[in-house]
């Protein structure tokens, strides 16, 4: 069991992963309510074994190949029930979606940094729009500005982040 001055570091990194972590799982499971259970299963265990993870390192990485042995134990405990996939593909697919995540957490990372050095009121309209959901017409009378200039706004704003995150990717791939 994990000491208790570390229970918060877990919830950070179990929060911060828990999306990419149940898209992976669900990715391989074909049975929503089985991926559940195995996703509940892997959480658990991450939780019990949370001392053995070393700070610094790929939580997420850590947290998918846990998940990989639960559902490989889960398909060998339902060996009697038909299943689509022989192991082989199924690491094959492991090994391909693992890639796809993590080049999608690379750009949501890039993507934090950008919006975090949008200027205040830039930041304020995407948190408006893409966070709390809100049309561009209630954006605009959140705002007091016309739909029009809200519109132009955020067409700036996205070219702005697309070229932001593009750069901040290279800028990555260069220190690697």
């Amino acid at each position: 069991m994990s000491s208790p001055d570390r229970t918060q570091e877990f919830l950070e990194l179990l929060t911060r992963h828990d999306r990419a972590l149940g898209v992976y799982v669900y990715s391989l499971v074909p049975a929503p309510h089985d991926a559940e259970d195995i996703l509940q299963q892997t959480k658990m265990i991450l939780w019990r074994c949370f001392d053995q993870f070393e700070p610094g390192t790929n939580f997420l990485a850590w947290a998918r190949k846990t998940a990989f042995h639960q559902i490989l134990t889960h398909r060998r405990q339902k060996k009697r029930e038909a299943t689509p996939l022989s192991d082989e593909v199924l690491e094959l697919l492991h090994d391909e979606v693992s890639k796809l995540s993590d080049s999608t957490d690379r750009r949501g990372d890039a993507l934090r940094t950008c919006v975090a050095k949008l200027p205040a009121a830039h930041r304020q309209l995407i948190t408006l729009r893409y966070f709390e959901d809100l049309e561009i017409d209630g954006v605009a009378e959140r705002i007091r500005s016309t739909v029009g200039a809200v519109y132009r706004a955020l067409s700036r704003i996205r070219m702005n982040l697309m070229s932001c995150v593009e750069k901040e990717l290279k800028l990555e791939g260069a220190e690697a």
